[in-house]
């Protein structure tokens, strides 16, 4: 029996459209559920878009709509754009949609039967860019940290989750399992967090209708709507089928968050204590990624930095945005983009490298060996390098893809990339076909540099899905990915058979004129 991978991104708030951060968020974990498929797990990825609160309600009233209209609109650029960029979603998910209006009901009713919501009035400071009451960790020089606004006094009496209730089991949960929040450095600070002398205190779950319409309502009262986030992040178990579909336990059990850090808090605390209150398991691990800076600030629509994908797909391809995306964020850090170093990572790893050994090898099939992979001879110790060096890269692939370190994964295949190409200039089979006597070590280096090729599209296809197809196709195996299975087919080194025509086709990557940054 396999196991199950239930991926997810966070839902998006749809107060404004697609950009860089939301973008690699999606990338991560599209890699990750193409490499788990591709490992023969049972695997399911969720995405989504996040529609109520009061941001959203400020963004339609000043646009003379309603929320809705709103929400509609962001949400089709979301799934349109996602789809546009070919990611492998099973569900997207909407929190408008029936089903999630009522399991949200459904667990609120349950939750505050079992008397853990009460009733009080509470005074406070809230940021309507968090939707939510800050603490002073949340703020500095009085301004909100993530979205660089002053909070607004509210008094107002709500509802409230007893969330702290829950905090010493969750403190005891992170500390018997240390990679449940990863990278370490965000299990440090959810440590700290609920450590805080001030503390985190309880969770206020509720808005009043004469302040806010534009949410679910509560089922115990109507002058009431749910909070967004613990709206939004029920999403996770709607998805998953909760509460009747037979597969919900299975996915559940296999469940796998992956979030930027400015929403650490609400899946490491909120959503766990959430979780213990309803009565279900934890997730698996919180992955926590690092932000996109441009200029040194974070990527938001508040700071007007934003990068769209589809503008960077139309100037340089997505498959290329997407492996700079992947190559260049060390998970967990911030990371800085700029067009510059785009092209000069497409240049370095996937014109000169990647793209060069693909050309080089399949053009010297196609003259030394009539465009068929030739019959191997003997292995001599270069070859068995280069075996070795494949089942190295599949082991050190999947370790790194298991524990969420995708940089690290990229690392291990192009060092493979990197011992093939060298492989290539020790044996010289340009100089050895002029060579008398040398036809049958010519034909084992083709080989043994086809099947290499082979080796990496299959590894390849979690991160750059159309090139890898591409590769498999010019090796003659369309359509092979639909049957692979990872690592093991990169582990049975030797699998493509002699006679298989191959195709030289046009450079995957064309090198990119360098850009030149200019001063102010």
């Amino acid at each position: 029996m396999t196991r199950a991978f239930y991926v997810t991104t966070p839902i998006y708030y749809v107060n404004a459209e697609p950009h860089i951060g939301h973008t690699y968020t999606t990338v991560v974990a599209d890699t990750a559920a193409r490499y788990h498929r591709l490992a023969g797990e049972s695997t399911f990825f969720l995405t989504g878009t996040d529609e109520h609160g009061e941001k959203i309600a400020e963004v339609a009233e000043q646009r003379g709509l309603a929320p809705k209209q709103i929400a509609d609109q962001y949400s089709a650029a979301f799934r349109e754009t996602w789809d546009a960029l070919g990611f492998s979603y099973d569900r997207f998910i909407r929190t408008t949609d029936p089903d999630h209006v009522n399991v949200v009901q459904r667990i609120l009713q349950q939750v505050y039967d079992a008397g853990d919501i009460y009733f009080q009035e509470y005074d406070g400071l809230y940021c309507v860019g968090c939707e939510r009451f800050l603490t002073e960790r949340d703020m500095q020089d009085g301004l909100c940290i993530d979205h660089e606004r002053t909070p607004e006094r509210r008094r107002e009496s709500n509802y409230f989750f007893r969330m702290s209730q829950h905090f010493a089991w969750l403190a005891d949960h992170i500390a018997a399992h240390p990679d449940f929040i990863r990278p370490e450095r965000y299990k440090n600070e959810v440590l700290a967090m609920l450590r805080e002398e001030s503390g985190l205190g309880d969770l206020c779950i509720s808005r009043p209708k004469d302040r806010l319409e534009w949410g679910i309502e509560l089922p115990f009262d109507g002058n009431y709507v749910c909070y967004v986030w613990f709206d939004a992040l029920i999403n996770y178990l709607t998805g998953a089928g909760y509460p009747d579909d037979e597969r919900f336990a299975e996915r559940w059990g296999g469940a796998e968050h992956f979030v930027a850090k400015d929403i650490l808090k609400p899946h490491a605390v909120f959503w766990p204590t959430m979780l213990r209150a309803i009565g279900l398991p934890p997730y698996q691990h919180l992955n926590v990624h690092g932000y996109w800076n441009v200029d040194a600030r974070k990527v938001s629509k508040t700071l007007g930095n934003m990068i769209s994908p589809l503008a960077m797909r139309e100037k340089y391809g997505f498959e290329a945005f997407r492996f700079f995306l992947l190559r260049d964020m060390v998970f967990g850090l911030d990371s800085n983009f700029s067009e510059t170093a785009l092209v000069a990572r497409i240049n370095a790893d996937l014109a000169n490298n990647l793209g060069n050994l693909v050309s080089r090898t399949l053009n010297m099939t196609k003259r030394y060996a009539g465009g068929q992979v030739p019959e191997c001879g003997p292995l001599e110790r270069v070859e068995e390098e280069v075996t070795n060096g494949a089942a190295r890269a599949a082991e050190k692939l999947d370790h790194f893809m298991r524990r969420c370190e995708l940089h690290r994964a990229l690392d291990a295949l192009f060092e493979f990339v990197d011992q093939v190409n060298r492989y290539l200039e020790i044996r010289a089979p340009w100089k050895a076909a002029k060579q008398s006597g040398l036809e049958r070590q010519v034909a084992t280096t083709l080989y043994t540099s086809c099947e290499a090729l082979r080796c990496i599209g299959l590894l390849l296809a979690p991160f750059l899905p159309d090139t890898a197809a591409k590769i498999l196709e010019r090796l003659g195996l369309a359509g092979s990915l639909a049957s692979a299975r990872l690592p093991d087919d990169v582990l049975r080194f030797g699998s493509l058979q002699a006679g298989t025509p191959t195709t030289v086709g046009a450079p995957l990557f064309p090198r990119i004129e360098p850009l030149v940054e200019t001063g102010s």
